[in-house]
């Protein structure tokens, strides 16, 4: 290969995460209504019946399909499928800092404003139920921040012969930041707590 045919690859190709064909991507949608005067911020507790994260709650959102334009449609598609609107009760969409998690996924978080001009029908089988918190609140209240300890254990069959250190090699050990809001009996943590917090930061 010589270099002039190496230099034009590199001078088009567009930087992104390295290894993300492999990770999984999903988009969600931080949604705000206006509710006795004032904006609250939505939230979806996940059906009993879901494989993943059963009871728990969160925004609405999902993987990205083949056939979504870019990853806003694909948070305004879920969206609509999850609570039973059309895309023309979504407007204001706007991108907030995209997170890659140490779980193999790329989560693109979105906000936008539902306008309410009918009852939600929320999928049941997504959805077990609908509720909304003020965003003073979040305004007005910190995160609790907990965290939670990663270790590093190579599989049997790792060469650790070729590396320095050998079986004694020095691994990186790190930790993931939980972060907590607590609203009356409501828990808002995890994934969807820190995009919240995130949002909140960017609005202050």
């Amino acid at each position: 290969m010589d270099l002039q045919s190496i230099m034009t690859k590199i001078k088009y190709h567009t930087p992104s995460v390295l290894g993300h064909e492999q990770f999984m991507k999903s988009a969600v949608l931080l949604p705000l209504i206006q509710k006795d005067n004032e904006l609250h911020v939505l939230f979806e507790v996940r059906a009993e019946s879901m494989r993943r994260q059963p009871g728990e709650i969160c925004f609405p959102g999902g993987r990205i399909d083949p056939q979504d334009r870019d990853v806003c449609s694909a948070a305004i598609r879920e969206t609509t499928e999850e609570l039973g609107i059309g895309s023309e009760a979504i407007s204001n969409v706007y991108p907030l800092d995209y997170m890659v998690t140490p779980f193999g996924m790329i989560v693109y978080p979105h906000t936008g404003l539902i306008t309410l001009q009918g009852q939600l029908q929320p999928n049941p089988s997504e959805v077990g139920e609908l509720f909304s918190v003020p965003l003073s609140f979040f305004l007005e209240n910190e995160p609790d921040i907990h965290h939670v300890h990663l270790q590093v254990q190579p599989d049997a069959s790792f060469p650790v012969e070729l590396i320095p250190g050998g079986e004694n090699y020095n691994w990186r050990t790190s930790h993931i930041n939980e972060y907590f809001y607590i609203y009356g009996d409501r828990v808002i943590w995890g994934l969807t707590a820190r995009i919240l917090s995130h949002f909140i930061d960017m609005i202050r």
